[in-house]
């Protein structure tokens, strides 16, 4: 006896929610699609108005420009790198600590410093850029990758607190209270018990970091005072400069998909455990 097996009919609504989400990948990829054709452009005809929407002519001249502009397009992204690099580091060592406490610890007035802490995310740090200057400049952070990350850390610091916080508290008691049974200290239950664990937060917080510093554009503009120390956001800048004070959107669009390359790839790598980081608490 065989029993047939119809097929699943497809409603109306999934052909509506498909076309939904098609529509809404169109429209976020679009303007990159239109960045890409004007970068291939000759810089004569992406400056030529109006504008064309494909290039007459395909040419790398724009690409050609940017990888020999000014100091190069390698001392620019190492600077960035270098800056970003170092703002992960500089989050994961005080996030991770700093979450775990207050998810773990029983902190006489926890929630109030933890609300103080995600208050000081509705200041804008532009209004601050100027003390700061003032106390970098003291104490020889001006001009330094340093100095520039632990700014890009002090914008960063407290959602990275917040997604390890909730990273931490995902994990059940119980495997708390084993360690602990077996003689296990807290910096021990730490770093063999919960690091592991936490792991797809950790990544989550590396991957805003990153993001963040990279496309950080006012801080490295005030701090960063040498040319050849300027990271990517800040060469755009001079990229977008024509002659005649026109504007180069050639080489402002080949900066741009120069620009977006890392972080594509980085979030490409860490897809997998980005989505578990904020969607499982960080479990495994």
């Amino acid at each position: 006896m065989t029993i047939a097996i119809r097929p699943r009919r497809v409603r109306r609504g999934e052909y509506l929610i498909a076309a939904i989400c098609v529509a809404l990948i169109v429209i976020m990829l679009w303007p990159l699609v239109m960045s890409f054709l004007a970068s291939i452009k000759t810089p004569a005809e992406a400056s030529t108005p109006p504008p064309h929407y494909l290039p007459q002519t395909f040419s790398l001249d724009n690409y050609r420009g940017i990888i020999n502009y000014h100091a190069g397009l390698a001392v620019y992204v190492g600077n960035s790198l270098a800056v970003a690099g170092l703002t992960i580091v500089f989050c994961l060592l005080l996030a991770v600590p700093a979450g775990y406490g207050l998810a773990r610890f029983d902190i006489p007035g926890k929630e109030v410093i933890f609300l103080l802490l995600l208050a000081s995310m509705m200041l804008p740090f532009q209004a601050l850029l100027v003390p700061l200057y003032l106390l970098f400049s003291h104490i020889g952070l001006t001009a330094s990758k340093v100095g520039l990350a632990i700014l890009h850390t002090m914008l960063q610091l407290p959602f990275s607190i917040y997604l390890m916080r909730n990273s931490f508290e995902g994990i059940p008691k119980e495997m708390e209270e084993a360690a602990v049974v077996d003689g296990a200290s807290s910096l021990f239950a730490l770093r063999r018990v919960f690091l592991p664990l936490v792991m797809p937060g950790m990544v989550t917080v590396a991957l805003f970091a990153f993001i963040a510093s990279w496309n950080e554009f006012l801080g490295a503009l005030i701090l960063m005072n040498n040319e050849k120390q300027f990271t990517v956001p800040v060469m755009m800048t001079g990229v977008r400069n024509g002659e005649f004070g026109s504007v180069d959107w050639g080489g402002l669009q080949a900066s741009v998909i120069i620009s977006i390359l890392p972080c594509l790839a980085v979030y490409l790598l860490l897809q997998r455990y980005y989505i578990s980081g904020l969607l499982s608490g960080a479990v495994k």
